[in-house]
């Protein structure tokens, strides 16, 4: 495993900025040790054109539900919807290894609610959640969880 893939949508900027970080982790631990692997990773949007993925990927859902107060209601996601068509296209959610979610622990029950659903409509792991744009901790964390999972795909 050289690089491991990854497919995210990024509403207000803090999963794409985590994302950055984390592959900027990922460079630092393969030019350590080349045995660790890169990450690749891909934006989807509402103008994004339908691909197949020939590889395994993973994908990072924030946390956007339309209404509630983090205990009740609530529970209809919106604004991640470009990433899901774009998953559910042709044989795409075939090769999804695992979902990794954000959000605001203030949420509550609403925490990382959008990535859970993912991960069943998709049936798919939920491997591992951070908050917001994630700490140097997380980085860590996420890094080796993604590692882990992809390394048992095979």
């Amino acid at each position: 495993m050289t690089t491991i893939n990854v497919l995210y949508i990024s509403i207000e900027g803090n999963t794409r900025s985590f994302l950055k970080r984390l592959q900027t982790y990922a460079n630092q631990m393969n030019s350590i040790n080349p045995a660790n692997p890169t990450i690749n990773l891909k934006e989807i949007t509402a103008q994004t054109i339908p691909a197949h993925e020939e590889e395994p990927f993973f994908a990072f859902v924030p946390t956007y539900l339309d209404g509630g107060d983090g205990f009740t209601s609530g529970y209809t996601e919106m604004m991640t919807n470009p990433l899901g068509e774009y998953i559910a296209e042709g044989k795409n959610a075939d090769n999804l290894i695992g979902v990794v979610g954000s959000g605001n622990k203030n949420f509550n029950e609403q925490y990382c609610l959008t990535a859970r659903m993912y991960a069943k409509a998709f049936d798919a792991p939920f491997v591992v959640d951070y908050e917001l744009r994630g700490t140097n901790e997380d980085l860590e964390v996420v890094y080796r969880r993604l590692k882990d999972v992809a390394e048992k795909q095979g």
